[in-house]
């Protein structure tokens, strides 16, 4: 089927998953896009699918429905935020159902899986964004943009920690490898090094830590070396064991730039430029980063334009994680084939809209629960 155009209203949108990503993020934010609203969601849980539907105004579907909720013309475009290995069997049938898709990070749970939602998006015509909402974020355009000027000089490398406590009564403690530490929050620092450095990884080392009395049956803290063509490198820790830590430093031959906080959204950015000596603090406004992405990905759609976190960004993280699986497995350096991102994100892309307050949440446990 071709894909859906919309002339003349508001992008419609069923949000397919009603977990805490979406009741805390993506919902609120909708009604401050302008361009987007919600006309459907689509939930295995009759309590919330009852509660989110009487909140917003909804159509409410079970995931047995999902085939009936694409055949309905209820909606234009999908948010897409379940368990990373259900990407794939969603993702495909609403792009073949002609519905454009906005599709939660990671994008799957394989390079495969990411060629085969690729294609599907291809033969439809039906536009895929990947939920990078750093990509509409002041703080990290700055960054780039600054990098690119010359502000650090030649960059050099890269590194970061990301850390949070997830216990083991949470989905992701229970999922294996695919929802721990390193695609859950190891793709933030992946996407942030590929961009800030301009260039995509050609190697890829990993060492992981599982204490004898982890609940977890997977490394819950993970240390991970990307090597970049130019010899660059780029260096991250990611962990379900710590306090909350979210900071990354790019340092280059004439400066330093350390972003802290770094990758989350709820607040803003802060970072410390220092060069020649001389050190500058620069503070970002706390906005709305769902609702950012929300009304350019409904702008992309109105105005028939590509957006810029397509299925080739998402692949490019996703092969970067499937190396570290496999770096993990086999305690070897592993080698990716050279590869040319086609895009980068555009500084001008930075929205400018305010923060929200998150609603009530209805069954949807924390991130961090």
């Amino acid at each position: 089927m071709r894909a859906k155009r919309v002339v003349g209203r508001k992008v419609r949108y069923a949000v397919v998953g009603g977990g805490w990503i979406s009741q805390a993020a993506f919902m609120p934010g909708v009604a401050q896009t302008g361009n987007s609203e919600m006309t459907a969601i689509v939930t295995g849980d009759p309590q919330k699918a009852d509660a989110l539907a009487k909140s917003y105004g909804l159509t409410a579907f079970t995931y047995d429905q999902y085939p009936d909720a694409l055949a309905s013309d209820l909606f234009d475009a999908v948010y897409l935020a379940l368990p990373n290995g259900m990407h794939r069997d969603y993702a495909v049938p609403a792009l073949e159902a002609g519905c454009h898709v906005l599709l939660e990070k990671p994008m799957a749970v394989s390079v495969a899986e990411c060629e085969a939602i690729n294609a599907a998006a291809q033969a439809s015509g039906a536009k895929l964004m990947l939920a990078y909402r750093l990509h509409f974020e002041p703080g990290t355009l700055d960054a780039i943009a600054r990098v690119r000027a010359g502000a650090i000089g030649e960059p050099r490398m890269f590194t970061a920690t990301f850390g949070q406590t997830v216990g083991a009564g949470n989905h992701r403690a229970k999922q294996g490898f695919w929802a721990g530490p390193v695609p859950d929050m190891g793709t933030y620092p992946i996407n942030a090094a590929r961009n800030l450095f301009g260039e995509e990884p050609v190697e890829v080392s990993a060492l992981g830590s599982r204490r004898p009395d982890s609940p977890y049956a997977f490394d819950g803290t993970v240390a991970v070396t990307l090597r970049f063509p130019s010899g660059r490198l780029a260096q991250f820790t990611v962990s379900y064991e710590t306090e909350g830590v979210d900071a990354y430093r790019i340092t280059g031959t004439e400066g330093d730039l350390h972003m802290q906080p770094g990758f989350l959204f709820g607040t803003g950015l802060a970072a410390t430029l220092t060069r020649g000596g001389e050190t500058e603090r620069l503070t970002y406004p706390s906005v709305d980063q769902f609702g950012g992405q929300t009304r350019y990905f409904s702008e992309c759609i109105l105005n028939d334009r590509a957006p810029e976190p397509d299925g080739e960004e998402g692949l490019c993280d996703l092969r970067v994680l499937e190396a570290v699986e496999r770096a993990l497995a086999t305690g070897r350096t592993q080698s990716l084939d050279p590869m040319t991102r086609s895009r980068r994100p555009d500084p001008s892309q930075a929205t400018d809209l305010p923060a929200v307050e998150p609603p009530e949440m209805v069954n949807a446990a924390r991130p961090d629960a």
